[in-house]
């Protein structure tokens, strides 16, 4: 995986936290809902990079 990738991949699921604490904080459950699933995005996306790294070598 590539630095740019990883940085991206960290922005998201970090973006992701903070939208859940805010909605958390705010009683507001779509927001909350919103950072869950940029969480579980990032994380998907993390996996499959690390599964193509897996097969192409470059880790």
């Amino acid at each position: 995986m590539g630095l740019d990738d990883d940085i991206k991949h960290n922005a998201e699921d970090m973006k992701g936290k903070v939208k859940e604490k805010v909605g958390d904080a705010t009683d507001n459950e779509k927001l909350q809902a919103e950072g869950v699933a940029d969480q579980a995005s990032a994380k998907m996306k993390k996996a499959g990079d690390d599964i193509k790294d897996a097969f192409t070598g470059d880790r």
